[in-house]
Parts: structure tokens; sequence; C-alpha cells
């Protein structure tokens, strides 16, 4: 493509509205990663989720300690996200949840894939229009962040080539992949030597569906749509969980002059493209930010269009920027021995201490806190140097541009500036931290203030998260973008091969489309309110195989109500009541009481007796009724139809168990005959 075909990036970061994907190359893909309601994938375990806290940790639930360290993948490299993450120096506990065993432990080899989870992957691809792997060889993803007990991941190619539907473009899907999912974090706290994070092991191994789209999304609204689209061909299967954290988004992101980014964490779909132009304001400021500083070492800009970079000139651009960013730490703690600052007495009270970095040339270029037109903080050099260090562990670090702040006063910057042996044009960066993670911080502060010069580096970034949203849909780092080398085969899982037989199978027994699903609701009797709950919350299957021969609109009522109970035992208290064993008003107790027992009809008849639960019979019914009106002949005479409401409660009251429809219909009978 000719470099004419970008020219220079245009736009307002101020606005993020008013950038224009296509004047800036925009280029988007969707991951998606979708749990499905089975078993483990390669245990056996059942795929219950444990709702605990640390405080709420049962105290039987064994514990297990584990140091991870990077493996060399199949080429003989370690990866890069590998390698940083050993770096950070951290240790994990794992909490052995009642439905985790030695193979979540990585103490026994797996076992092969879960067949229904392996179905259900199948049945996505051809919903999809993949095309089916012939042969399914599981490999090894390498993961050091301590998700994983192994260190590993486990994940599967299933099928390639598919096609995805969207109102405004088809979108291709390149991978489908089956893959377990990692351990849940619980909590995480420092130490001497690095942080320890504590992992529930509920989670791990639960079979995910990953499916990665080819970069045909044309705009920030089109992701949102292509989301949409995915969940609803998951969801069409039936057999895919529901709920906050069952499937996740991520979003690859880049622009021309960019590069690109893997975000992380869009679990709200309405966010996704408020994300995306914030990371197209992102990229643009980074660009236009790394031109300037080229221009000020005299160095060649930066093409407009990433695909014409020269690595040779890229070569010497980054030996420059190295010469003139050398790395050079400098213990400036005794400049606040005097400070005030509640964050610097705690931490030097703690033996922390106090390194500054230098960043010659920089200052006013690392910036400080603005915001765009809708309250999204702006991209700034800074906020980038504060996210390398907190990879390193530690909760932040000070910069020139936005000192003198947080109790550090100007005589503190003067005497850092003097300690440093730096001028008013030039900007540092202070960590207070233990020594080792102080160096570790500036290291990766420096190697990001150098990257000021490049393009933006292709990284994973996380959604800034507050109180469980999206604070403003900005993005913070989290590691390098992971290559190839993470990849090599997983030795103690046979091959297995995907027959022609099998494939026929899974095409002949495609599921219902939603078109389908909901022409089947209309051929029964239930209000558009039932069918749209029914539709909505997927109990359609359940709704028509449990029916019987009970009334539509009665089953309707009482599956909706009761959803998250076992639809047999629902259907049974119903028939009791269609029998006229139990009143209308006691089903839902019913049904509560049973819940984990199942009975048969007899047991549910006979605790309807026991319990005063049971109608009265309808003659005797009717007589009370009668006496009642009589005794309030002048009431009914005034109210006319209006006494019903007021009745009913004297009615129940002296029936005892009676189905409020039958005292209805009686008590209107009896009036209308009483006003004749």
């Amino acid at each position: 493509m000719a470099e004419s075909h970008f020219p220079e990036p245009e736009g307002d970061l101020t606005d993020a509205k008013s950038l224009s994907p296509e004047q800036l190359g925009f280029m988007c893909g969707i991951e998606v990663h979708q749990q499905l309601a089975t078993g483990k994938l390669h245990s056996r375990h059942p795929g219950d989720l444990y709702d605990v806290t640390m405080e709420t940790l049962p105290k039987d639930w064994p514990r297990f300690s584990r140091k991870l360290r990077a493996a060399r993948g199949e080429g003989g490299k370690i990866d890069i996200a590998a390698r940083f993450e050993s770096r950070r120096n951290r240790s994990f506990e794992y909490i052995q949840t009642p439905n985790s065993g030695l193979i979540e432990l990585d103490d026994q080899p797996p076992l092969g894939h879960d067949e229904t989870a392996l179905d259900i992957a199948l049945t996505t691809s051809a919903l999809l229009d993949a095309k089916p792997v012939s042969l399914l060889q599981t490999m090894r993803k390498t993961v050091v962040d301590g998700s994983n007990t192994s260190g590993f991941q486990r994940t599967t190619l299933i099928s390639t080539g598919g096609i995805l539907p969207t109102a405004s473009h088809p979108v291709g899907i390149s991978v489908l992949c089956l893959e377990e999912d990692s351990a849940r974090k619980l909590d995480s706290y420092t130490t001497e030597t690095g942080e320890c994070v504590i992992y529930n092991l509920d989670r791990l191994g639960l079979p995910l569906i990953e499916i990665a789209t080819e970069p045909d999304v044309k705009t920030p609204e089109h992701a949102k749509e292509t989301s949409i689209a995915l969940g609803r061909t998951l969801r069409q299967t039936r057999q895919v969980r529901r709920g906050l954290g069952s499937i996740r988004q991520d979003l690859n992101v880049s622009i021309a002059c960019g590069d690109r980014i893997e975000i992380k964490g869009c679990q709200d779909l309405d966010w996704i493209p408020r994300i995306i132009e914030l990371e197209m304001v992102r990229q643009l400021h980074f660009y236009r930010l790394a031109n300037s500083l080229r221009a000020e070492l005299g160095l060649p800009n930066l093409p407009t269009d990433r695909r014409r970079d020269d690595e040779t000139i890229e070569a010497k651009v980054a030996e420059k920027v190295a010469e003139h960013l050398p790395l050079k730490l400098n213990d400036v703690t005794e400049a606040f021995f005097d400070c005030e600052s509640k964050m610097v007495v705690n931490g030097l009270n703690k033996s922390y201490v106090m390194l500054g970095l230098p960043l010659p040339g920089l200052a006013g270029k690392i910036g400080v806190k603005q915001f765009d037109s809708e309250g999204a903080q702006l991209p700034r050099l800074g906020r980038e140097l504060a996210g390398a260090a907190k990879l390193a562990g530690v909760r932040g670090v000070f910069h020139s541009d936005e000192l003198p702040a947080y109790g550090i006063e100007n005589s503190h910057v003067e005497k850092v500036r003097t300690s440093l042996g730096i001028s008013d044009e030039d900007g540092f960066v202070l960590c207070l931290a233990p020594q080792w993670q102080a160096e570790l911080a500036l290291e990766s502060v420096l190697l990001r203030a150098r990257a000021a010069w490049h393009r933006i580096p292709q990284e994973v970034r996380n959604v800034v998260i507050k109180k469980g949203a999206p604070d403003d849909g900005t993005t913070a780092p989290m590691r390098p973008l992971p290559g190839g080398a993470r990849m090599y085969p997983e030795t103690d899982i046979p091959s297995q091969i995907i027959s022609t037989e099998k494939w026929q199978s899974i095409t002949a027994n495609l599921p219902m489309t939603d078109q389908e699903r909901m022409e089947r609701m209309t051929q029964f009797d239930v209000s558009l309110d039932q069918k749209d709950q029914i539709l909505a919350r997927e109990l359609d299957d359940i709704f028509v195989n449990h029916l019987n021969d009970l009334p539509a609109k009665a089953w309707a009522a009482v599956l909706l109500e009761n959803d998250d109970v076992d639809p047999i035992l629902s259907s049974l208290v119903l028939t009791a009541k269609e029998q006229g064993e139990i009143t209308r008003e006691s089903i839902n107790d019913v049904i509560a009481h049973f819940v984990g027992n199942m009975p048969d009809l007899a047991q549910i008849i006979a605790y309807a007796e026991e319990n005063g639960l049971k109608p009265a019979d309808e003659s005797a019914l009717a007589e009370i009724i009668s006496a009642i009106v009589a005794e309030r002949i002048d009431f009914v005479k005034e109210r006319g139809m209006g006494a019903i409401g007021p009745l009913m409660g004297v009615v129940m009251q002296h029936a005892g168990a009676a189905d409020g429809k039958a005292v209805s219909a009686l008590l209107k009978q009896a009036i209308l005959e009483a006003t004749k």
C-alpha cells in the first residue's frame, strides 16, 4: 500500500469522536473467551464456582505455595511476556477447592478433552461456517503470572476460516480454539522479596471457547456490533455459561501511525466504542510526541504508516536515544528526611529508599492530568511511565512535571535536581520502595521513556476499573504482547482425529436459530411478555421439553418464577395444582420446600394435605361465599362488583386453603345473583 494512502494523521485529541477511522488507517479484531456449561476440560471435575472471599474461605480448604519460572518455547526462546513476568519475583498461593484435585495442582497428567465441551466447540465452528482441523493437537501456552499452576495454559485449535455476519459488514473468523480457563485471583500482599498472589482453583480448567476474528472491524461501533453477534452465536448452542465474567472480550486495536495493542477487560459491551476511540487518541498522541522528540535530537520523523518503518533507521534512533537517556539511578533519600508527606514518611519508616532517574530534555513533556470533552484522562507520558513502574509491584512514582505535590515541597524538588545534576530543562522520576523493587521499577520507567522516541510498543493493556466498572474508558499497561515463543506441544494429551462422520453428525444436529425459536414459541398459548422473557432467559427448550399436558400460561409463569430450580420438580408441583391437590398460591412454597430433594407426585400431595395447602371443597367454598355475601348484602348492593376486592380477604380468612382464582370466580357469581 502506498504511503500516500495515509497522509499525516488528523484529529483533535480532546474530542475522540472526531477521529476518522478511515483517515487514521484503523484496524481492529476481536477475541472472545466464553466459558462452557460443562465440567472441567482435562480433569473430569465439576465446573462449580464458589462465591468466597478471603474472609469467608473455609478453613479446611488446603493451601499450596509455588514459584514459577519462564520456560523456553518450542523454538528454544523464552517469550518476551514470560521473561518480563519472571523478573517481577512473585510467589503464589493456591486454594484447593472441592472441585479441584491433583490435575489442577499440576501433580498429575491431564486427561483428554471433555467430550461435551469438544462437541460445543465443533457446533460453534459449524454455526460460524468455520472449517475443522483434521487433527487436534493440544498446545501449551506459557503463562507466568501464576494464574495457571503449571505455568502454561492448554489450548487446542479446533477450526479456522469462518465468517460472522453482522448488520454492517461480515467479519472473518481467524481461529476457534478450546482452552482451559485460569485460576481466580483472590488477593495479594507484599513481602520483603516481592508480591505474593493468592489464587482460587475453582475456575482453573473450566473449558473456554476462544474465537479470534480477522481485523475486519471497520469502526468502534462495529466492534460493539461484532461482539454482540459473537455472543449471540455462542448462546445459540444453549450450552454456555451466563452471568458476569462468563464471557470476556479482548480488542486488538491499531491505527496506521501506531501499532497493535491488545485491550483486555471489556466486560460491558456498551463501553467498547469509547475504549477503542480513546486508544486511537492515545496512539495518535504518542506518534506526535515521538516526532516532536525526534526533531529535538535531529532524528528523522516516523512514517505515517508503520509498514514503512526502516529497521536500520530505528536501530540508529534507539542507539542515539540510549545515549541520551542512560540508566543512571541515584539514591536521593536524604533530600526527603524533612519531608512531611504521609506517603514519604511511611515509606522511610519502613526503610524504603527514594531512587531518582534523570530524564534529560523531558521537562514539560511528561505531562500533567488533563481531560477530554467527555471527562476521560488525556494520554500523557507520565501515565505510561507510572504504568510501567506499577508492573514491578510499586504503587506508583513521582515525576518532575507534577511536582511539587503530594506533600513534596519545591525545596525537595530543588534538592533532587542538585543531587541528580540536572537543569530545569530535564525531567526526572522518583520511586520510593525497597531498593530492589525501586531499581526494577525505574528500569521499566527508563525503557518506556526511551520508547517515546519510537512508535508505541506492542503490549497488552487493561481497562482501568473503579468500583467494578470502567473508570473512563482509558487503559493501563499489563505486559508486553506475547509472541510465538510462548507456544509448544502438550505431550501428555494424545492428538485426536476429527473424523468426517463426527463432523457430519455435528452439522446435521445444529441448534435452532433465534428466529426458529421465536416461531416455535408462537405456537403456545402464552402472553407476549412470557414469550419474550422465556426467550431472553433461554428457557424455551425447558419450557417445551417439560410442558407435557400442563396449561402453557401456567407453566410459563411457574418456570419464570423458579428458573433456577430443577424443571421436573416445578412441573410436578404444577401438575399437583392442576389436579386440585394444592392451591395456586402455595405453588412456589411447595417448590421451595422440595428443592434439593426430588419428590414424586404422591409425596407432594401428602405434604400439601399435612400443611393445609389442599384447596377447600368447591361446594363448601360456595356455601361460605354465599353466607358472607348474604351477611353483607347492603355493602354488596352498594358497591356491586367493586365489592370483590374487599370480600376476597374475608372469604380467604374463612375458607383456609383455597385457590384464589376459584374464590374470585365463585364470589363474582354470588355477587351477580345477589344484585339481580
